[in-house]
């Protein structure tokens, strides 16, 4: 009997819940319409342009749901282990596996961008004369963000706890949010008969809140068609985008390596030696939320559709998806990671060109790997995120920040690969620490 089986016979009324939204043909119309997206930006770029608000209002709608959802699940998944102390295993798997595979892909990173060498030959004095430097340097004179690795540790920190939790939600702070469902939910579950009557409450409202998502996935094709087609409509427009690609083409070919060996080795074998899965079939049962994640560039958008798929296609524990998908949502920053890697690299072979005296040896590659790291983690909650963890990155090493407009221009668009990973890191996390939970108490119950 598979996990799902156990779960849907402790649930007792898997007759009532709702079905799968689409099928192969649904995942077949989101690469259409990606596909068409691109042709209609190309051909019609400012006609393309003009449908940015058909794509926010399915951004809008999907972000909308994020809060309510991330904590009825968190919730239900607690109560649904009926004690907070079985909790441990798969709280400690999903830290492990979340550090594990951060590294992996900084590892990777570091390894692509030393074997492209994308920085070698790059004119930067011409690309910059063309570039806006007055926002990095606003953003790097700011004291509102991370300055070091003791500020990262000290923000990741903080970014456990609220002094108000409807600002939170406002926010869409959702670290915070979780710590709050775990420690509400724990204690429901000590509380008994009381709790009865609120534990049915909050298992309602997650299921009506995955059927809405589920209704929502119907339009999907729509509203990723306007979403793409409006952000490549916009940059076609511009007639940069081209020559961008052009001018840094061996850097985005070193990150799009990266992420591909990420995503579609290192993290399928994971995915096989831990569950004997199929990589390869669980790729393609959640490829809508891959989809999704290009589309968006946003985990956080993304995530009730990670959730739907990992549950309703590719058979992973409610308890597991659930509890692992929103809290990876979160830190789990896998493409993240990589990219700024990657980039900090990118920038340190360019301005090594120009400065020989500049030494970059093993020393500071370990620790742009190392802030890397934690940056992705550790910064993921501040306002302008990307760029202010890698300024982090940089500052960590002495490279000097006045390069990070090279790489401005297709961040934006190397952006939808790397929350594609992110998407695809969590949901094979979820089916990972899907085997360390209690299987014996959904028997029981069934």
């Amino acid at each position: 009997m598979t996990n799902a089986d156990m779960t849907d016979d402790a649930n007792a009324n898997d007759e009532h819940k709702p079905k799968a939204a689409g099928g192969g043909n649904h995942t077949l119309y989101m690469i259409a319409s990606i596909i068409l997206a691109f042709v209609v930006a190309w051909l019609a770029p400012h006609f393309a342009a003009s449908l940015e608000v058909g794509g926010e209002v399915f951004l809008r709608l999907l972000t909308m749901v994020v809060v309510p959802l991330v904590m009825a699940s968190v919730m239900s998944g607690i109560l649904g282990l009926g004690d907070v102390r079985k909790l441990g295993k798969p709280g400690a798997a999903a830290v492990g596996y979340y550090l594990m595979t951060t590294v992996l892909a900084v590892t990777i990173g570091v390894i692509v961008v030393n074997v492209f060498q994308p920085g070698v030959g790059v004119n930067a004095e011409q690309m910059l004369a063309a570039s806006d430097t007055e926002s990095v340097d606003a953003l790097a004179d700011s004291e509102e963000h991370p300055k070091g690795i003791r500020d990262i540790f000290k923000n990741l920190l903080l970014m456990l706890f609220t002094d108000n939790l409807l600002g939170s939600m406002v926010d869409t702070q959702l670290l915070p949010l979780i710590v709050f469902s775990i420690v509400f939910a724990g204690m429901l579950t000590t509380m008994g008969e009381r709790a009865k009557l609120l534990s049915t409450l909050v298992t309602g409202i997650n299921d009506a809140l995955l059927s809405f998502v589920m209704l929502l996935m119907k339009f999907a094709p729509i509203g990723i068609f306007c979403l793409v087609t409006s952000k490549f409509g916009e940059a076609f427009a511009q007639g940069t985008f081209v020559e961008q690609l052009n001018q840094l083409f061996w850097y985005v070919m070193t990150v799009l390596t990266g992420l591909g060996i990420h995503a579609l080795v290192v993290l399928p074998f994971i995915l096989w030696f831990f569950t004997r899965r199929n990589p390869y079939e669980f790729i393609r049962q959640m490829s809508d939320a891959i989809l999704t994640a290009f589309s968006t560039a946003s985990s956080s958008a993304t995530l009730p559709v990670t959730m739907e798929c990992a549950e309703k296609k590719a058979g992973v524990s409610k308890r597991s998806t659930e509890f692992v998908l929103p809290l990876g949502a979160t830190i789990n920053m896998d493409g993240t990671a990589l990219y700024e890697a990657a980039a900090a690299i990118f920038i340190a072979q360019i301005h090594s060109a120009t400065h020989p005296e500049f030494a970059f040896g093993l020393t500071e590659q370990i620790v742009i790997a190392v802030t890397a790291t934690l940056a992705a983690i550790g910064a993921a909650g501040i306002p302008e995120a990307g760029l202010v963890t890698m300024l982090i990155v940089l500052n960590a090493v002495g490279l000097p920040i006045h390069y990070l407009p090279l790489i401005l221009p297709v961040d934006w668009f190397l952006d939808r690969f790397r929350t594609a990973t992110n998407a695809f890191g969590d949901s094979v996390g979820s089916a990972v620490v899907d085997q360390t939970f209690p299987k014996d108490d959904a028997v029981a119950a069934a």
